[in-house]
């Protein structure tokens, strides 16, 4: 009689482990297929060498904190502003869009990416601040709507840059991506989890909600530029 039991429980037992992961399996699947699908259609156009990378006029730094959460300079951003330095003085970009968080009067990633490029040698002049670029979305369309780009860099992670190209390509924007370097992987692990959920949301923005920047206005001329 125990035997008998033991083998009718075993049975039902993973036919209900089965069903319940089920769900979850093809969750996985979805995520997965979506990143491939992201990054895959946009490698091609992300570059690490300055010597390989085709001549632009505008690059755009996608904005980050300079600090890390726990205290501390966040190697994202100084990365960042090492590979648009480099970009800029290996004549690959005439000029610089820098992209991030301003909506609270007390913190002004833009300022802080143009001050930080500055003390790297490149000239005021050939920075732009962008105050609302609060998403990846809204730093590309913005790019293009407010400052009349189509064709520009992106400067940012390899991992961020392959969101910022598609979603660049899907507005139908020539985009070329510049990776930075990454943090070393203790540091980066929360943010590579974090961008493969980010690059799913995006395409969802994109094809499903159809979402838009948060803030627009009126065109932005980019100095020293010819007009769009």
């Amino acid at each position: 009689m125990t035997r008998s039991r033991k083998t009718k429980v075993r049975p039902i037992y993973r036919r209900w482990w089965f069903v319940l992961s089920l769900p979850f399996v093809l969750l996985g699947a979805v995520v997965l297929g979506l990143n491939l699908w992201m990054t895959q259609t946009t490698k091609a156009g992300i570059y690490n060498q300055t010597d390989d990378i085709p001549f632009n006029r505008v690059g755009l730094v996608l904005g980050t904190s300079p600090w890390l959460r726990g205290g501390g300079s966040n190697p994202f951003f100084v990365h960042r502003i090492e590979a648009a330095t480099a970009l800029y003085k290996a004549g690959k970009v005439t000029h610089l869009v820098v992209s991030g968080d301003n909506r609270h009067h007390s913190y002004n990633e833009p300022q802080m990416m143009k001050n930080a490029l500055q003390k790297r040698g490149i000239p005021a002049h050939a920075v732009t601040l962008d105050y609302a670029g609060f998403r990846t979305l809204d730093s590309v369309v913005r790019l293009h709507k407010i400052f009349g780009q189509k064709q520009f860099t992106v400067v940012s992670q390899r991992d961020h840059c392959y969101r910022a190209v598609f979603i660049a390509r899907h507005h139908g924007l020539e985009a070329t991506g510049f990776a930075a370097a990454d943090a070393p992987f203790a540091k980066s692990l929360r943010v590579r989890s974090r961008e493969v959920l980010a690059r799913v949301k995006a395409i969802l923005d994109l094809y499903i909600l159809d979402k838009q920047p948060h803030h627009m206005g009126d065109p932005i001329l980019i100095p020293n530029l010819p007009a769009p």
